[in-house]
């Protein structure tokens, strides 16, 4: 049986502005330095075999913060970088609608097409499935992406937004992904008065 724990990447100053980071490489700020260690200590003690991370910089760190716990390396992968944003990337909402008007969701601005954004998720997972038949995985990447990602694996998804290092864990039982864990965060009650 196949064990993936899928968590999105610590906070960025892009997030907390909510400014759309797409694949703009946007380093963790300290917040998320912070988180990215109180995620590592929550993996203290526990069996995984290995380690997989968007190559985004915002990811790989925190991905490194569980490797270093479960003194493992982590193998960074493009194909689980987030969607690319297009035209919106550093951008804002109120910036949007003044670039391009109210209705700028309507307009193409070169986002990352969804058959692209398919091709990498079936792609990484029949790879994983492949190698890890019996394998508990760690892999960390991004919002958007995670919910393609779970639209793709679950019959009845419902989008969500992750917290910044939420962690969902899936199980892959009787040729069919099962959810085990969704969307937690509550290693992040252990942070305050924690220093980087």
């Amino acid at each position: 049986m196949t064990k993936i724990a899928f968590i999105r990447h610590g906070v960025t100053d892009w997030n907390l502005e909510a400014r759309a980071q797409g694949q703009s490489d946007i380093p963790l700020n300290e917040e998320g330095l912070l988180q990215a260690k109180a995620l590592g200590r929550r993996f203290t003690g526990e069996e995984w075999d290995t380690v997989y991370s968007s190559d985004l910089i915002r990811a790989k760190v925190t991905a490194e913060a569980i490797g270093n716990v479960l003194n493992l390396p982590v193998q960074t992968d493009e194909r689980l970088r987030e969607i690319y944003f297009g035209d919106i990337e550093g951008t804002i909402e109120e910036e949007r609608v003044e670039r391009w008007g109210e209705h700028w969701r309507d307009l193409d601005l070169h986002f990352e097409k969804e058959e692209n954004i398919l091709v990498r998720i079936k792609s990484f997972m029949n790879e994983i499935t492949n190698k890890h038949t019996d394998g508990r995985v760690i892999v960390v990447s991004h919002g958007a992406f995670l919910n393609d990602m779970f639209t793709y694996l679950l019959e009845d998804y419902e989008r969500c937004r992750f917290g910044n290092t939420s962690v969902s864990i899936f199980k892959f039982v009787d040729k069919k992904w099962e959810t085990e864990l969704l969307n937690c965060s509550a290693h992040l009650q252990t942070m305050e008065g924690q220093k980087i």
